[in-house]
């Protein structure tokens, strides 16, 4: 398990990877926005910056996401998904589940209410 903190912001959004039975799930805890898009795709790729094609984003932690978020779970889901793999999103509280729903991420990417759900589906 890795931990990634943005430096000049180290509260604002923690992440944790850990590889669970071949597939990667990121524990996000904090507010996703403009300032962490970057810091949340590198941390949705592999180590080394190729494409893991079995993720998910645990969003249990996340008390905020704007259109930032949004964007990067859409582009790592098609990155992902050219690469015959899956991206899950799960455990989202309920202001980021009416986001999803709102812009109509639930219709494109899976989404559980729990992360056992994800790994299991």
């Amino acid at each position: 398990m890795s931990d990634i903190h943005k430096e000049d912001r180290p509260r604002r959004l923690s992440i944790q990877r850990a590889v669970d039975d071949g597939v990667l799930v990121v524990a996000l805890h904090g507010e996703i926005d403009h300032d962490v898009k970057d810091l949340l795709s590198e941390a949705l790729l592999s180590e080394d910056g190729t494409t893991t094609t079995r993720i998910v984003a645990d969003l249990s932690g996340v008390t905020f996401m704007d259109s930032s978020g949004i964007n990067v779970f859409v582009t790592v889901h098609r990155r992902v998904n050219a690469a015959q793999g899956w991206l899950r999103i799960a455990g989202a509280q309920e202001p980021v589940v009416r986001l999803l729903h709102m812009v109509g991420i639930d219709e494109i990417i899976d989404c559980y209410p729990a992360v056992e759900q994800g790994l299991n589906a």
